[in-house]
């Protein structure tokens, strides 16, 4: 039998500004930019909602809608996520219902149309669509979390600007702009497309929504469409300061128990294991650089979009016969990453994976293998390491040693014992792992 490395618990401290009150300081936000003020009685308001898993996300979305109830308006949401959920009406509105966001429980109508109005050209010819049904409506608004894009680089990235753009662009302008992106730099895209939807749409502000390494609410802001193009900027490097981070620069393996694409676009976030500009490996300036990637499972929420498997090396048969293909395919066809949905090496059990994971590592013994495991790329304050980074830990008053390694455990079926469940206390003792 193969030799496995032992493994322990490793808590991150990462930085965690978080509001007390985030609902709270979403009503502040709306009151401080006079956004009422613009809104009639009657008049009907549209609020642009994505395919992010944002902590929060019902409550905020209703507190919205509460306002614009109170202004007089009559709010309705929107889907605002491109080609997600299957390129169909029926399908984001169900992207929607799996992140709480539904009539019910944010008090006004979700409004799901593909269908989107021809606005004009850029001056490089990149045709700009617009989601029609948003276009009618007197006034719109985008909610939507500022962070570091899983593909795209520049001073702007993913948030507000590239919510109007892609994700109002349907599945008709995430798949021209995507496609542009590779021959136009995303930084001139946005530049050249928002002046264009600020004069032809009925736009009048945006909230952004920052989170910290734990998942939690850092920061809300409302800010006014003139402004939109700066401030975005500043925020995205306040977003990349507080993203979370794996606690090692380099890994012969990272195990991930789950990906889905309220987690990222890509299923996994390439910030944390850095693939971003390659699927199979980190450029030479890149960070984290990980040999290997295992993926064991989807998230229910993604409902068999496995958009993004195609960076893993291996993936777990069961995830395999989960997927979604047409939901897969056109998700990364639309983007313009047709690999993201290629279909590694799969095998029935983790034990099979693992065994053949660590013959990659050459000659070494299961003790010099640097292996990590998480449960996915947004949660990373507890992470299993294997023995081998032991030495790297010393003076990082970040990082806390929660108990001594130990083998991994599986059940009589060959699947791992999972780390991360529910009530899993990390502590010495844990039933999760063994001597």
């Amino acid at each position: 039998m193969t030799d496995l490395p032992k493994m322990f618990p490793l808590r991150q401290r990462f930085s965690q500004p978080q509001l007390d009150d985030p609902v709270a300081a979403l009503g502040e936000q709306w009151q401080r930019a006079r956004f009422a003020s613009s809104i009639f009685p009657g008049q009907t308001v549209a609020i642009a909602v994505g395919s992010r898993g944002i902590m929060h996300l019902p409550e905020l979305v209703a507190e919205l809608v509460r306002n614009v109830w109170i202004a007089g308006g009559i709010p309705s949401i929107i889907p605002a996520m491109g080609s997600h959920g299957r390129g169909t009406a029926d399908g984001q509105r169900q992207v929607l219902a799996n992140l709480g966001v539904t009539a019910a429980t944010v008090g006004c109508e979700i409004v799901a149309s593909m269908e989107t109005d021809l606005l004009g050209q850029t001056v490089d010819g990149v045709p700009i669509y617009f989601d029609s049904a948003a276009r009618r409506m007197d006034h719109l608004f985008v909610l939507n979390r500022v962070k570091p894009h899983t593909r795209f680089a520049g001073s702007i990235q993913s948030g507000l600007l590239k919510m109007l753009m892609i994700g109002l662009g349907k599945r008709d302008g995430a798949s021209v702009y995507h496609r542009a992106s590779t021959k136009i730099p995303f930084d001139r895209l946005i530049e050249t497309v928002i002046p264009v939807l600020m004069q032809q749409t009925p736009l009048r502000g945006g909230i952004a929504v920052i989170e910290n390494g734990l998942d939690q609410t850092a920061w809300i802001e409302a800010i006014a469409p003139e402004d939109l193009l700066a401030r975005e900027r500043e925020l995205l490097q306040q977003a990349t300061m507080l993203l979370p981070r794996l606690p090692f620069p380099t890994a012969d393996l990272l195990i991930i128990d789950r990906i889905g694409k309220e987690i990222s676009g890509t299923g996994m976030d390439t910030n944390v294991i850095g693939r971003k500009q390659f699927d199979k490996h980190a450029g030479i300036d890149e960070y984290p650089k990980i040999s290997q990637i295992y993926v064991r499972g989807l998230t229910q929420e993604t409902h068999g979009n496995a958009a993004g498997i195609g960076l893993a090396e291996y993936c777990r048969t069961s995830l395999v016969e989960a997927i979604d293909y047409e939901a897969t395919r056109i998700n990364s066809v639309t983007a313009g990453h047709v690999t993201a949905a290629a279909i590694p090496a799969h095998f029935a059990t983790d034990r099979e994976v693992l065994e053949i994971a660590s013959l990659q590592g050459g000659l070494r013994g299961g003790e010099e293998l640097r292996w990590m495991w998480i449960p996915d790329t947004l949660h990373l304050e507890v992470v299993y390491c294997s023995e081998a980074f032991l030495p790297q830990i010393v003076e990082r008053e970040e990082l806390e040693i929660l108990a001594r390694p130990r083998s991994l455990e599986f059940h009589a079926n060959d699947q791992l014992r999972d780390v991360f469940a529910p009530g899993d206390t990390h502590e010495e003792g844990s039933p999760r792992c063994r001597r």
